[in-house]
């Protein structure tokens, strides 16, 4: 595979776990029902609260992965690989604690709060969507991981985002003499001037 192409996949791949990140955040994650027998769904946001920064962090990571130059495109991969594992973590501390995520809709519909909150949940209903924010993360961190073992195959960004050296048109360098003359009001191309 070409440096060109591998770039872009890795780009792509970046930015798509991350929107697959967002997308779960949005859905149902499971649906509580407490002991009265009430049925409660608890969406991404109420679950997994941190999973959009962390996934909105990952689309800017990887459209800045796009532009990056040698020494960034390292610390952008190392910086994927965070992201990458604090949202698997974020997703598997909703995963191992349902009733735990579900207490403010369960604080909202009863009005009860705390760990009593939580007591009143009386079976969980699971959906595939915080597997999928988990299966974000570790895309995420998988693209880091590639981009750090490859980044040095990639071709150098474009031109337009090089540091550009100014010269005269007679192709000599301006003296700092030349600049403090200009500051004066003089022109320092004037024919006779030396």
């Amino acid at each position: 595979m070409t440096g060109r192409r591998l770039k872009l996949v890795l780009v792509l791949g970046a930015l798509g776990a991350a929107g697959l990140g967002l997308l779960a955040w949005t859905q149902t994650w499971f649906t509580v029902t407490l002991d009265a027998g009430a049925a409660h769904e608890v969406p991404g946001q109420v679950a997994d609260a941190a999973l959009a920064a962390l996934a909105l962090a990952g689309l800017a990571l990887g459209a800045a992965l796009a532009i990056a130059g040698r020494v960034a495109r390292l610390v952008l991969g190392l910086l994927a690989v965070v992201l990458g594992a604090c949202i698997v973590l974020s997703a598997w501390l909703a995963i191992g604690d349902p009733a735990g995520a579900a207490a403010p809709v369960v604080t909202e519909s009863t009005g009860i709060a705390g760990e009593s909150a939580v007591a009143l949940v009386a079976s969980v209903a699971w959906t595939a969507w915080p597997w999928v924010g988990a299966a974000s993360g570790v895309l995420l961190a998988a693209a880091g991981i590639a981009v750090l073992a490859t980044s040095s195959r990639w071709p150098e960004s474009s031109r337009r985002y090089r540091a550009v050296r100014v010269e005269r048109a007679d192709g000599a360098a301006g003296t700092v003499d030349e600049w403090d003359e200009l500051s004066r009001g003089e022109d320092p191309t004037e024919p006779g001037r030396d």
